[in-house]
């Protein structure tokens, strides 16, 4: 020790003679591995080597392994309870909040922004590279307060970078009105300063910052942010003493509307975007035509407005969602899982509501369903790719088993455990909870393997479907019910589903079905609930979960199982999750998440949202 703390002595007296005789340019050095600031938005490639950082800020987009539909009705999370689900959260315990929604992550990208756009202001660059540069920084700010503008309420508008040399850190939240003409402002500056700009694919452009705008605008119009509205549907609400935080106090919520469907009509009238909407009846091939757009492919590439890409060279958590999400039978996590309530909400092929009071229904709940359905969930017999080596002998007929079957012959028969749930038996520990998993957004191509392959299928951020669907919201809202019903009949042919004729309330019943059931997984459902505010009749629903059954008839013998009618009888039963897994209920105060208490205490000048003390 002693001559370790000699060694230590000698060095520091060395060095401080070594110092002494320096001259001062000897610390008055550039870092190696980085450039300066003046390096950076004096060159080209430096300052959109900035810009293109500020999109990881997106992560990895709508494909995560946890998507944001388990905190809804639609789908459950395999790894553990959602305490926002539970009505737990609190600011010292938020739950799950996704990358882009999280507070410190969210500002952080922020700054970034506010850097680059006040070097941009300034720097020698070609005038026509800092106007794209500018729209691009100006978009992903404007995008980024939105996600927490929709998740918080009313959030502080910081609108430049803070020097070192600033004494006060601390700034309030701005109204919502404040915030969505702010975030509106960007908008429209990055869409005139993108203008005719082209750009490589995922990156912002005049189109999507126009797209972005109807979506503001359309939550600004919705039910949960017109105060008198809100009041009058939640007492926690009408008890806040700051309610302009979030929504409109005051002013024409009919002229919201309109904004909202000018917005929309905006990107309509661009006349590029979309995928065979202009049918005038339901498509035969309604189930390829909804493949190919949420994978952006055979022409579904035209859904895109904005989107985050994935390469398989580069290892992307995204880009394993196949894996992540895919089930246990193919070594996949089985990760995010559609609930019963989600199954439900497909239509009948004719049109008519599923109904488990029919009997021939209910003895066969898969058969003559939306094409969507086929083309979103993995369910109990349904095709799926090849087994891999260890499960093709047990299945060499590649479907999907989600069920407890019998196996040998019918006198003397031996319980077999479907490839895909919890006691399968090729892994058990990741198996469904729910009896489905998810098929949207998985590379259907057999060389994909699910286990060990990442895919290249793109996060639709912003899609084209999106804005017809906000179009067709403010259409209803200002009762243009003809315009919205040739819209919604648009997108139903697409997907091979027969027109709707419903008037009224039925109407906007029908057209927040049909949203769901086209934008699942697409994180809409999270918010769509919450701003028409039926959280309490959907997402308090207790999550519904099916248990399959396969009873060998009388003289059968089967030694591999295959799911067979003929050789079967089936049993589907309904169930409630088990509460211990996740007990699901409603609280109001979740229609407005709380501030992470961290960001309270550094901030004295926040005001927290309703229903929570820090």
């Amino acid at each position: 020790m002693k001559t370790f703390l000699r060694s230590i002595s000698m060095i520091t007296v060395v060095s401080g003679a070594l110092l002494t005789s320096c001259k001062k340019e000897f610390l008055n050095t550039t870092p190696l591995n980085q450039a300066s600031s003046a390096t950076t938005w004096a060159d080209p490639n430096l300052s959109q080597a900035f810009v293109t950082e500020l999109y990881n800020g997106l992560y990895e987009g709508e494909l995560n392994q946890e998507n944001l539909d388990c905190q809804t009705d639609n789908a459950l999370y395999n790894f553990g309870k959602e305490n926002i689900n539970e009505g737990n959260i609190s600011p010292a315990n938020t739950g799950n909040v996704p990358h882009t929604y999280e507070w410190g992550n969210m500002y952080a990208r922020i700054r970034s922004a506010n850097i680059a756009l006040e070097q941009l202001a300034k720097s020698p660059i070609d005038k026509s590279l800092a106007d794209k540069l500018t729209g691009e920084a100006l978009f992903m700010r404007a995008y980024y307060y939105n996600q927490l503008l929709r998740y918080y309420g009313g959030i502080p508008l910081v609108k430049s970078s803070y020097s070192a040399s600033a004494t006060d850190f601390t700034i309030a939240r701005s109204s919502y009105s404040d915030c969505v003409d702010f975030i509106v402002g960007d908008l429209d500056k990055a869409s005139t300063l993108l203008q005719g700009k082209s750009q490589d694919k995922g990156r912002a452009t005049s189109d999507a910052a126009l797209a972005l705008k109807a979506r503001v605008l359309l939550y600004a119009a919705s039910d949960l942010h017109d105060m008198p509205t809100a009041k009058a549907k939640s007492t926690l609400i009408s008890q806040f003493a700051h309610p302009e935080l979030l929504g409109y106090v005051d002013g024409d919520r009919a002229a919201r509307w309109q904004k909202a469907q000018d917005a929309a009509k905006a990107v309509m009238a661009l006349g590029k975007y979309g995928f065979k909407l202009d049918l005038s009846a339901p498509d035969a091939n309604g189930f390829t035509n909804y493949q190919n757009s949420y994978l952006s492919r055979n022409g579904g590439e035209a859904e895109l407005l904005f989107a985050r890409y994935f390469a398989n060279a580069k290892d992307e958590w995204g880009a394993w969602y196949a894996r992540n999400n895919c089930t246990n039978g193919y070594h996949g996590w089985t990760s995010s899982e559609p609930t019963q309530n989600m199954v439900d909400d497909y239509e009948m092929m004719d049109g008519t509501k599923f109904d488990w009071t029919k009997p021939e229904e209910a003895a066969a709940p898969y058969q003559n369903r939306d094409p969507r359905f086929y083309a979103s969930v993995l369910y109990d017999g349904a095709p799926w790719k090849p087994r891999t080596p260890d499960g093709a002998g047990i299945d060499p007929y590649n479907e999907i088993q989600m069920g407890t079957y019998q196996t040998g012959s019918a006198g003397s028969a031996v319980t077999y455990f479907g490839l895909d749930t919890r006691n399968g038996p090729i892994e058990n520990w990741n198996g469904t909870r729910t009896g489905y998993a998810i098929r949207k957004f998985m590379d259907p191509n057999p060389a994909i393997v699910d286990n060990n392959t990442r895919q290249e299928v793109p996060s639709p951020m912003i899609r084209y479907t999106e804005v017809v669907f906000n179009y067709i919201e403010t259409c209803l809202a200002l009762g243009q019910e003809g315009e919205a019903k040739t819209w919604l009949n648009r997108i139903r042919f697409r997907s091979g589903m027969p027109a709707i004729t419903d008037a009224g309330d039925a109407l906007v019943q029908r057209y927040r079905n049909e949203r769901n059931v086209e934008m699942m997984f697409e994180e809409q459902r999270f918010y769509d609930a919450r701003r028409w505010m039926i959280a309490p009749q959907t997402l308090g629903n207790k999550a519904k979960i099916m248990k399959i059954t396969g009873t060998l008839k009388a003289g059968k013998t089967v030694s591999v199982y295959r799911y067979n009618t003929d050789n079967y009888n089936y049993t589907y039963t309904v169930q409630e999750l088990d509460p211990g897994v996740e007990n699901r209920s409603w609280n109001d105060k979740v229609y407005f998440p709380p501030i992470y208490r961290d960001e309270m205490n550094k901030n004295n000048k926040l005001i927290q949202n309703p229903g929570y003390t820090n």
